[in-house]
């Protein structure tokens, strides 16, 4: 998972919050099953609660849980790839494109002889069925345990350069989004965070950095959602579409 790519977007707000749900799916299901990946660029395109220059910690979970009130939640990222654009980005490829919230932003596909790309009217997607916020190390390990990762606001600045070992500096603001995956103690440093950054698997402990207890101002605004209801095979909710798309083709719907 890297938020740079194709080119630099500031998303980590939506990466936090879309990764920590995606666990929390994967719980639900057991285990079991091919890992659900779902769409950021459906948030960014759509929720209006941040873009690739910032957003909000509070907001993804918000959206999805007001999206989620349709029946219909976020869509897969099968149907709308990262694309590390936002409306109003002009890095990379983000100016040639549309990134307004259309059926094509939402969930498509494109016929493998040459038809047209479609905007789907039905699609894989996850609903939320509740959201809150904690902070503290007790309010966190709790709902960790309980119900799986949560998504936390840091300080990152001290962790650019990190490449191993356990952050340990103290700080009083933050600047980023990361999720929290668990927790673990050191013989020398005492309860540690296990962090799952968005800057990809080059950076850190294969993505990963471990977070003292207290350093980082991780431990000051964390959000979390519970998985609604998921596409998936074991509950025979399949979306039947043809390969062009042209059955579910929200144009005609």
């Amino acid at each position: 998972m890297n938020q740079h790519l194709p080119q630099y977007c500031g998303s980590c707000w939506a990466h936090g919050a879309v990764s920590a749900l995606a666990d929390r799916i994967k719980i639900a299901r057991g285990g079991k099953g091919i890992d659900i990946q779902l769409s950021v660029q459906h948030i960014l395109n759509c929720a209006n609660v941040g873009s690739c220059h910032g957003g909000s910690l509070n907001g993804p979970y918000q959206w999805m849980a007001q999206q989620s009130k349709s029946g219909t939640g976020i869509s897969y990222a099968s149907g709308n790839p990262y694309m590390a654009c936002s409306s109003e980005s002009r890095e990379g490829i983000c100016p040639y494109g549309d990134w307004t919230c259309n059926a094509l932003n939402v969930a498509r596909t494109c016929g493998t002889f040459g038809q047209k790309c479609v905007g789907l009217s039905d699609f894989p997607n996850a609903t939320v069925a509740d959201y809150g916020h904690i902070s503290g190390a007790a309010a966190m390990q709790k709902e960790i345990y309980a119900r799986g990762p949560i998504s936390c606001t840091i300080d990152a600045e001290p962790i650019v350069d990190y490449t191993s070992g356990i952050a340990t500096k103290r700080s009083f603001s933050t600047d980023h989004v990361i999720s929290v995956v668990g927790w673990g103690t050191d013989g020398a440093e005492g309860l540690y965070w296990l962090v799952r950054n968005s800057w990809g698997e080059y950076w850190g402990e294969n993505g990963y950095v471990r977070v003292k207890s207290g350093a980082l101002a991780l431990e000051e605004a964390c959000t979390w959602a519970v998985p609604g209801s998921f596409t998936a095979p074991e509950f025979s909710n399949q979306v039947h579409c043809f390969e062009d798309g042209s059955n579910c083709d929200a144009a005609t719907k």
